[in-house]
């Protein structure tokens, strides 16, 4: 079994074979998948997908591209959703730098809301970091003295020292396809560094399509590649991967049951 702990179900790319997608993911072992919130006002429909699917569940937040078009959802905002059984997770939020689609400001007070919300509920923040090391590791380590919670670092593309320092608190580090781009050597030494109870593996679909899929529609169903690629990084085998990142995801996202 695999674990996808990071899609985007209700993106309009996959609106048109939504149910295809889901059963290929299926046929190829991926037991769960979490569909990611990243506008709050766009929650009715994520909540309808994760519904829809046994197997998919979701998480409430708004993603730092957004933090200047929902400057208005608060800590208490946040924390409602999560009575609902297939809210599993808040976020992503977090600081995105590469794009800064957002202020500097707003992505920050929302980045702490989210880390508020995770510590008052105990479910994880899934954070989005892109090109903000030094300020996501200041801001968790800052965070995490006023009381620990739960969080992993998705689509980890940073360097070692943040990798470090979120494992250092306690956090979990989530490789996607990139890890299989030739020219990630050095995110491959970060992912073979990673403690074996910290790492997970998501596909950030419809995004980041791992090889030999670079450059088309990433799904689920992909998962498996990344989970080989981090296999080969660590030098050992896909079903260790596979188990590891499996147990590694239900005892991070321990409100998502084994069987459903």
């Amino acid at each position: 079994m695999l674990v996808d702990s990071h899609c985007h179900l209700d993106f309009p790319d996959f609106a048109a074979e939504r149910d295809a997608i889901v059963a290929r993911a299926r046929e190829q072992g991926v037991g769960r998948m979490l569909t990611i919130s990243t506008k709050v006002h766009k929650f009715p429909e994520i909540r309808a997908i994760a519904e829809t699917y046994h197997d998919v569940f979701c998480s409430i937040g708004t993603h730092p591209h957004y933090a200047d078009k929902e400057p208005e959802i608060t800590t208490a905002d946040l924390v409602k959703f999560t009575n609902d059984p297939k809210v599993v997770a808040i976020g992503e939020a977090g600081l995105d730098y590469f794009r800064n689609n957002s202020s500097v400001e707003n992505q920050e007070q929302g980045f702490r809301r989210h880390i508020a919300a995770a510590r008052e509920t105990g479910l994880p923040l899934v954070i989005h970091a892109r090109e903000a090391d030094d300020d996501v590791a200041r801001i968790l380590e800052e965070e995490s003295a006023k009381g620990a919670f739960p969080f992993v670092l998705h689509c980890f593309t940073g360097g070692p020292d943040l990798a470090r320092r979120g494992v250092a608190l306690g956090g979990y580090v989530s490789f996607s396809g990139v890890i299989t781009f030739k020219k990630s050597e050095a995110l491959r030494a970060v992912a073979a560094s990673v403690p074996e109870d910290r790492i997970l593996v998501e596909t950030d679909a419809p995004y980041l399509a791992p090889e030999p899929y670079r450059g088309k529609r990433n799904e689920p169903a992909y998962v498996t590649n990344t989970a080989r690629a981090l296999a080969a990084a660590r030098h050992t085998d896909f079903d260790t991967i596979a188990s590891q990142t499996t147990d590694n995801f239900f005892r991070l996202f321990s409100k998502v049951p084994r069987a459903a």
